[in-house]
């Protein structure tokens, strides 16, 4: 009997999943056009799926082998099972091959039911908690109904009580792992994922050691171009295939500074209503988390109305949108590889140059760049008055220098003029040959592109681009995260490709090269706090604590260090739309330093320097680590006398004042 109605149900259950592939793919063509490699990129989903989803999926090894087991089990049984059983191929190794299959997508969903049983908070609920029962019934039926195809068992075991029981369970199983895929179930993720993978909008961040973190740019000289994001259609195809794609694993959730401080955001919330709005509908059957101080079921929307709505019920607030500070916490650790940050910047494009929505000091921030090229509308003239007494070496008067030091709007901040100065005796110290814009330089738009202000930003790169096109240098050097990336990652898709270097990189670089010598560190413990903007976008994570190994510090780490250090909340032009929450962000990061009990924290960014000392009864200093560097600099040691009488007249590097 099971010869006869196998053939059905497993043909029967690839027709429907066939129809439902039809109807998602529709949801996904409501988006704006995105040209993608269609052969290349279905040729690279293997590598993609084993090599860079698994990298991050690696980080929990349990869950990384769960879903090895269940998930390659369950792809290899499905592929068999339709040999076997549904073309009747049992002959030789393919039903042995099958038995085994499934057998290891059991012992997946084992495990799967040992992390439902009681699951983290960050998991989603509801429909989720089926899931392990599901894939148990999937896995015991196919190897029970395999056993007689193999010999295991007579061909006439049982009765067609026992058939038809057989069947039900495998139905049960078929439904959700095969149907259940393209027509929306918990396990969509598996066919909306392989496909995300092999068209992903960044297809550049494949690869071992590649890194796609820069904005993409808007054309605006084309009038019939959309300016951001209004609704869900007007995201590419390819990223509400992305969105669909998400495994509702709250790990973007867990790491989100926003949504631990109680501020209205909840990354996977925020790609679950953009689902919502693709499909049309609400929140109300959304099984997780909400955002903090919103509950479920209040947000609704269709894929051509706006995702935030002026008046009455939206997908989303916009105080959702400007909690974001733009860490990418969220889009390092999603499994599924999804763009959170491209999202909300999209949508934030829309509300700022649409509308002119941008809450609290924002519109101001925007005014003064257009008026003065910085945020704070200082007078532009006033840009090196912090240097009267330096004498910095301008690239108007020399025209060429090895090193451009970039010196961003932390010129016009009292507190990070120490660090430049600090910058300038070292770079002075190692003897290197640098030179300034002065005022000739602008702010490098990066506030202004993070808060929607696209226009902006590109007149001011364009504008930084034509003052560095009369100069030749090597390389730029910058103590800014924020303009070490814009410089480095998003000039380039306007004209301006430049070497640049964090001024960490360029010290450690030096240091190497022989070029600075250090005095023992004598003070006490100290702890490292890693900019997002030089960690997560950039990669780097060693050059800062190589250097404050050479000055003899060894680093009390962070619990969250690393790619996974928590945001000091500076990014993102969050301190200047100031969307309130339960607690602030650098007060949990100071927190975060004060469990290590070091009583220093380095840093290596003006935004982390400004929001750390912020924090109230604070229990750590906070140093740059130029200013660490220019204080423990000191002379060449003293050569060996046969050494020293030989090289007397060559010039040393002496600590400048």
């Amino acid at each position: 009997m099971l010869d006869i109605l196998l053939p059905i149900l497993i043909f029967a259950a690839l027709g429907l999943a066939a129809i439902g592939v039809v109807r998602r793919v529709r949801l996904w063509r409501q988006g704006r056009p995105s040209p993608v490699p269609l052969v290349k990129g279905l040729a690279s989903v293997p590598r993609r799926y084993l090599v860079d989803l698994h990298h991050v999926v690696a980080r929990d090894k349990v869950m990384s082998n769960t879903h090895v087991a269940t998930a390659g089990g369950f792809v290899a049984a499905a592929v068999l099972m339709v040999l076997v059983h549904g073309l009747g191929l049992a002959q030789g190794v393919l039903g042995w091959v099958l038995l085994a299959a499934s057998a290891t997508m059991f012992v997946g969903s084992c495990f799967v039911a040992r992390r439902r049983r009681n699951p983290p908070a960050r998991l989603s609920k509801g429909p989720w908690m089926r899931l392990p029962k599901s894939l148990m019934a999937f896995s015991l039926s196919v190897f029970a109904i395999t056993l007689p195809a193999v010999g295991l068992l007579p061909e006439d075991f049982g009765s067609w009580v026992l058939a038809l029981a057989l069947s039900a369970v495998l139905v049960w199983g078929l439904g959700e792992m095969v149907f259940g895929m393209a027509w929306g179930g918990p396990m969509k993720h598996a066919f909306a994922g392989a496909l995300h993978l092999a068209f992903h909008r960044r297809a550049e961040r494949f690869g071992e050691g590649n890194r796609s973190t820069g904005l993409k740019a808007l054309n605006l000289d084309d009038e019939n171009a959309t300016l951001g994001v209004e609704t869900p259609s007007d995201f590419t195809w390819n990223q509400l295939l992305g969105f669909d794609a998400c495994v509702q694993c709250g790990r973007c959730e867990a790491m989100c500074p926003a949504f631990a401080a109680g501020q209205p955001l909840n990354p996977k919330k925020l790609i679950q209503d953009m689902v919502v709005g693709m499909a049309g509908g609400s929140d109300a059957n959304y099984a997780g988390s909400p955002y903090p101080g919103q509950p479920v079921g209040e947000h609704q929307g269709t894929p051509h109305g706006p995702i935030v709505a002026r008046e009455g019920k939206a997908l989303v607030d916009a105080e959702t949108l400007w909690s974001c500070t733009t860490c990418r916490a969220c889009v390092e650790e999603c499994p599924m590889m999804i763009e959170h940050v491209d999202a909300i910047v999209d949508m934030r494009r829309f509300l700022t140059l649409e509308h002119g929505n941008t809450p609290n000091k924002g519109p101001e921030v925007l005014d003064n760049l257009i008026a003065t090229d910085n945020p704070g509308g200082f007078a532009p003239d006033a840009r090196m008055h912090w240097a009267a007494d330096l004498e910095l070496p301008l690239m108007a008067d020399r025209g060429e220098a090895e090193v451009l030091l970039w010196l961003g709007d932390g010129a016009y901040d009292m507190r990070n003029q120490r660090t430049l100065r600090s910058l300038v005796k070292v770079l002075r110290a190692a003897d290197v040959d640098f030179a300034v814009l002065g005022n000739e330089e602008r702010d490098s738009g990066d506030v202004a592109r993070r808060l929607g202000d696209e226009a902006t930003f590109q007149s001011l790169a364009k504008r930084n681009i034509a003052t560095l096109s009369k100069y030749r240098f090597q390389r730029i050097v910058t103590c800014d995260p924020h303009s070490f990336h814009v410089l480095g990652n998003e000039y380039g898709e306007l004209g301006g490709h430049y070497e640049v270097r964090h001024h960490s990189t360029y010290i450690a670089e030096l240091f190497d090269a022989g070029r600075l010598h250090f005095k023992p560190w004598k003070g006490g413990g100290v702890t490292y706090h890693d900019p997002c903007y030089l960690g997560r976008y950039n990669g780097e994570y060693e050059a800062p604590r190589k250097v404050l190994k050479a000055l003899g510090i060894e680093v009390a780490e962070m619990e969250r260090s690393g790619f996974r250090s928590r945001c000091c909340g500076g990014g993102g032009g969050a301190p200047i739309t100031d969307i309130p929450g339960e607690r602030r962000i650098p007060d949990m990061r100071m927190n975060d330093v004060g469990e290590t009990g070091a009583e220093l924290v380095a840093v290596g960014c003006p935004q982390c320097t400004a929001m750390l000392e912020g924090v109230v009864d604070a229990t750590a200093e906070v140093r740059d680590i130029a200013e660490l560097v220019a204080n423990a600099l000191t002379e060449a040691p003293e050569a060996s006398s046969g050494a020293a009488q030989q090289s007397s007249n060559r010039p040393q590097a002496v600590e400048v004042a």
